[in-house]
């Protein structure tokens, strides 16, 4: 299957779809912080955050795009004190109906040339440790696991431990 994918950077204009994308990614994993149906965001707040955060230089959202459509996401949130604003904390989302198909490679590689022009020299993220699939795309963009989170989400009534995973840019 020969599909196109595009990968750019979000646009306010895409506050709808951005959000109706998250909100879908919520109700398909317990792998995402939030719970199927509790993102209470509304459109013009969404558009509001995508604005915060395009406004500042260590900040991003990349997209993925088929046929159109909003099927994945790749946000960084840089430092904002002095100390930390060489890093970035980042956060991945792709419909499961488009995994296996290299999007969070592809992102993850966009994102990386953001960050090297925008002098990000850290990427960091945390995962779950029982979501091998993610661990396994982590690692194989560069990630390495730096540390354990324990019993750091309760979902469905167990606890869950994170790793804390990073990437160093030199």
């Amino acid at each position: 299957m020969n599909e196109e994918i595009e990968i750019r950077e979000i646009h306010e204009g895409d506050a709808e779809a951005f959000l109706d994308l998250l909100t879908r990614i919520d109700a398909e994993t317990d792998f995402m912080l939030l719970e199927a149906g509790e993102r209470v965001t509304t459109v013009e707040e969404q558009r509001e955050r995508i604005k915060g955060i395009l406004s500042k230089e260590n900040q991003t959202i990349l997209v993925a795009l088929h046929a159109g459509q909003l099927v994945g996401y790749l946000v960084a949130i840089g430092g904002e004190v002095r100390r930390i604003r060489h890093r970035a904390y980042l956060v991945i989302g792709v419909l499961q109906a488009f995994t296996g198909r290299q999007i969070g490679t592809r992102l993850f590689t966009a994102l990386e040339i953001w960050a090297r022009r925008h002098g990000i020299e850290r990427l960091e993220l945390t995962v779950r440790t029982d979501n091998e699939r993610g661990t396994g795309l982590y690692k194989k963009v560069g990630f390495e696991i730096e540390g354990l989170k324990s019993r750091s989400l309760k979902v469905k009534g167990t606890y869950v431990n994170e790793y804390y995973m990073a990437k160093i840019l030199d």
